[in-house]
């Protein structure tokens, strides 16, 4: 079960900010901002595969579903909840 559940609605955009080579996979709340930390490195769309993994998994909704609609290079992205 994900911790963000309350968000995944049809159409929903939802802000992240990325940390790439962090320690461990992780999505945290802070201050209303949401983190997502990954191992992997920021190269070839593998960060950005491993963020949409893992926010789907925290979402409770399948990986298809999120689509990436701001900052394909940046830290700070933007996902789309798809029907």
């Amino acid at each position: 079960m994900g911790t963000l559940e309350h968000l995944a609605h049809p159409g929903a955009e939802i802000a992240v900010r990325v940390t790439p080579r962090a320690s461990h996979n992780a999505v945290v709340i802070e201050g209303g901002a949401i983190r997502v930390y990954v191992t992997v490195v920021p190269e070839d769309g593998k960060a950005n595969d491993a963020v949409r993994k893992l926010l789907a998994s925290e979402l409770g909704v399948a990986k298809s579903r999120l689509v990436l609609v701001r900052g394909q290079t940046a830290r700070d992205k933007v996902f789309r909840l798809e029907d």
